[in-house]
């Protein structure tokens, strides 16, 4: 069972999603990811966008951490009702960030065009091609906040994702079997 490590709710326990081949964040790997985010001064105040949401354990931490809005993202009935049970759980916590389930899958919301975001986590089933990914990011770049962050996280088997022309690469990390790669807006 993942838990929220800090913030408002740190240690509040998180449902997970049931009956799916999932891989969820481990907390070793989130503690070091926010830390490096909270480096960055990202997450307090941000409108954070989790696609591929699962638990939305990434997302909920950022809203534990001060951040003013969360969107979940995902298209699994699963992972939809275990974000929703999560997001209860962080409201009485007390949590004071806006936080929105959206059932839909990746590419069709990010057409929608909303934002602006300053931190997007976007965790993919490790089965999606590169170029899948690399269209899931071209598409996203527009509702990008000129200061965004964006971290993708992947297997260390896969290749480091494609970028296309909006955005860059300005940081890599490897945590056992997961790679988080983290990227910006083009200048």
């Amino acid at each position: 069972m993942s838990r929220i490590i800090a913030g408002v709710a740190g240690g509040s326990r998180l449902a997970s999603v049931k009956g799916q081949n999932t891989r969820p964040t481990t907390d070793r790997v989130k503690e070091a990811l926010f830390s490096r985010l909270e480096t960055y001064d990202v997450v307090r105040d941000a409108h954070v966008l989790d696609i591929f949401a699962g638990s939305g354990a990434l997302g909920l931490e950022a809203a534990s951490r001060g951040a003013a809005a969360v969107t979940l993202v995902d298209r699994d009935h699963a992972a939809l009702e275990a974000c929703t049970r999560n997001r209860r759980t962080l409201e009485k916590s007390g949590v004071p960030a806006r936080i929105q389930v959206v059932s839909s899958s990746a590419a069709t919301y990010l057409k929608r065009g909303e934002g602006p975001w300053d931190l997007v986590f976007v965790d993919p089933p490790y089965a999606m091609s590169e170029a899948e990914l690399k269209t899931l990011l071209e598409v996203m770049a527009p509702s990008l906040a000129g200061d965004a962050v964006v971290v993708v996280e992947r297997s260390t088997r896969s290749l480091e994702p494609e970028w296309g022309t909006s955005l860059r690469r300005f940081g890599h990390r490897t945590y056992g079997e997961t790679s988080l790669w983290f990227a910006e807006p083009e200048a």
